[in-house]
């Protein structure tokens, strides 16, 4: 149970993390915008990584090596955030945003909406993001019983450490690609496309490999091959936190950012609430087809954003060219 409630936490602390540096780094700082991508990078590979792998690590450790059963590991992560708490306190500076720009919450809401219905860039990566997000928490929730359908003994906190070294291989790839100035939204449809196969491999393993009907044991053949999908599932999420993070800096005005975020996080709680509803192969299956969703609508982001762009830069053209006949 450490293992599954670890990564929604984390999130958790993330989306705050995130409204707190946006705005410090570039207005309060006067840092280089451009070093949002790159601290977001190592946020995940550092936070979300490694310090997630050796939590992962420390879990199992408690739990099975010293035997203290499985509450020890939440004993553990109490004292650790304490000791967060603590630093979080006496280091950083409060961030209390522009009071010019206050509203009361109906008037945010309403800049929101008005935001989504009037770009569709926004609406765009606003159902991108619950679609991959929705699917990524419903995973937390399949990953042990997908692996132990007949309650074979899996070390839950070995595989957990397993699944952060690929996440966090999937941010050094992230921090790579950003560092290339590739394309996100070109290289992000080809993620969403795996991520979407290896969220099929339980419905394909359940139908095609032949499952034992004796209880305990080891990680079965089908197990196994679950297990290197959800890996590959782990490093596209690895690569899909950066990536979003640098495309919502470039498509959402950051002073409506998280009001509009939340507008999408209402449809996605409701589908990881009913979903658990359904058996666990429909509930994989469902995934998939949502991540493949995503990875068309990103490519429909990709031909937006390219067409605003070619027609700003075809305007500054026409204004440059009338600019000499001017008296």
């Amino acid at each position: 149970m450490q293992a599954e409630i670890h990564p929604v936490f984390g999130f958790c602390y993330l989306c705050r993390w995130i409204r707190w540096l946006t705005p410090d780094m570039a207005k309060t700082r006067g840092f280089d915008p451009q070093w949002l991508s790159i601290t977001f990078s190592k946020a995940i590979f550092l936070g979300n990584g490694l310090i997630a792998i050796v939590s992962g690590l420390f879990a199992n450790l408690l739990a099975e090596n010293l035997g203290f059963g499985p509450v020890a590991p939440f004993d553990a992560a109490a004292c650790f955030l304490a000791i967060g708490m603590a630093i979080i306190m006496s280091s950083w500076s409060e961030n209390y945003g522009d009071p010019s720009e206050s509203k009361d919450l109906m008037a945010q809401f309403k800049v929101a909406a008005k935001a989504i219905a009037s770009d569709e860039k926004i609406a765009l990566l606003g159902a991108i993001q619950s679609l991959f997000e929705g699917s990524m928490y419903t995973f937390v929730f399949l990953w042990t019983p997908a692996l132990s359908p007949n309650e074979e003994d899996i070390p839950h906190g070995f595989i957990f450490a397993t699944f952060m070294l690929s996440s966090m291989l999937g941010s050094s790839i992230a921090s790579r690609l950003l560092a290339r100035k590739l394309k996100v939204e070109g290289y992000m449809q080809i993620v969403f496309s795996i991520s979407a196969v290896t969220l099929v491999l339980p419905v394909a393993t359940n139908i095609l490999v032949p499952t034992s009907s004796v209880k305990g044991g080891s990680v079965s053949i089908g197990g196994s091959l679950q297990l290197l999908g959800f890996c590959t599932f782990e490093a596209c999420v690895g690569i899909f936190w950066p990536s979003i993070m640098k495309m919502r800096s470039q498509y959402i005005p950051e002073e409506a950012r998280s009001t509009i975020m939340n507008f999408f996080r209402i449809p996605l709680n409701l589908f990881v609430c009913v979903v658990n509803a359904f058996p666990i192969t429909v509930m994989f299956g469902m995934c998939s087809i949502f991540l493949f969703m995503a990875a068309i609508l990103q490519r429909r982001l990709m031909v937006v954003s390219d067409q605003v762009h070619k027609s700003s830069t075809k305007a500054q053209e026409m204004i440059g060219e009338d600019e000499p006949l001017n008296p």
